[in-house]
C-alpha cells in the first residue's frame, strides 16, 4: 500500500513539474506600467474660431470664411432629421436670415445666419445621409461654408454658450 502512495506522490510531482515547464517565464520588464497614451500627445494650435448663436447655430470661423451647422443641444431638441433643405452655392444672407430648413420626425427647424454672408459650399452628404445633423452635429454634420462680411464678434464662445443653455433650462 505505501509503495502505491509512493507512485501517486512521484506521478503528482511530475505533474507538477511538466505543468511548471509549459507556462511561459515572462521576464518583469513585460509588467512596467505603460505611460498613457494622452502624455504623448502634442498639442498645436488651432487657427479656427468657434462660436455660437443665442439661436443654437455654430459657427467655426478660418481666416474670412466658415463652417456654420447646429449645435448638439438644437439637435437634440428637434429630433430625429430627416430632410435638410440646403441653399444653393452662391446665394448671400443678411444676419438673422433663414439659411436652410431640418425637417425631423417632432418638427422643422430654422436655421439663421449669424452674420452676414454668401454660401460658397453645402453639405452634400447630407441630401442621402440626413441624419448626419443627429450623430456628428459638430463635425460631419454641418451644413453650409460661407465667405462672411458681418462682425462674429457678437458670438458666444463655448463657456457664453454653455451659460447660455443653463439659463435656458431654468426657464422652461
Amino acid at each position: 500500500m505505501a509503495s502505491i502512495i509512493r507512485s501517486a506522490l512521484r506521478a503528482s510531482r511530475a505533474q507538477s513539474l511538466t505543468a511548471a515547464a509549459l507556462v511561459p517565464k515572462v521576464p518583469q520588464a513585460a509588467f512596467r506600467p505603460l505611460a498613457p497614451a494622452f502624455q504623448q500627445v502634442t498639442f498645436r494650435r488651432a487657427f479656427s474660431d468657434v462660436r455660437y448663436a443665442p439661436t443654437h447655430e455654430w459657427f467655426k470661423t478660418e481666416g474670412g470664411s466658415a463652417t456654420l451647422g447646429i449645435s448638439d443641444f438644437a439637435q437634440g431638441q428637434l429630433g430625429e432629421v430627416v430632410y435638410v433643405e440646403l441653399p444653393e452655392v452662391g446665394t448671400s444672407f443678411t444676419a438673422k436670415d433663414t439659411v436652410c430648413t431640418l425637417e425631423s420626425v417632432k418638427a422643422v427647424g430654422e436655421v439663421y445666419a449669424p452674420v452676414d454672408c454668401e454660401v460658397t459650399e453645402v453639405n452634400e452628404k447630407l441630401n442621402d445621409e440626413p441624419a448626419l445633423v443627429n450623430s456628428s452635429p459638430e463635425e460631419d454634420g454641418w451644413l453650409i461654408k460661407v465667405k462672411f462680411t458681418g462682425d462674429a464678434s457678437s458670438l458666444m464662445d463655448k463657456a457664453a454658450y454653455e451659460k447660455h443653455l443653463e439659463a435656458e433650462k431654468k426657464e422652461e
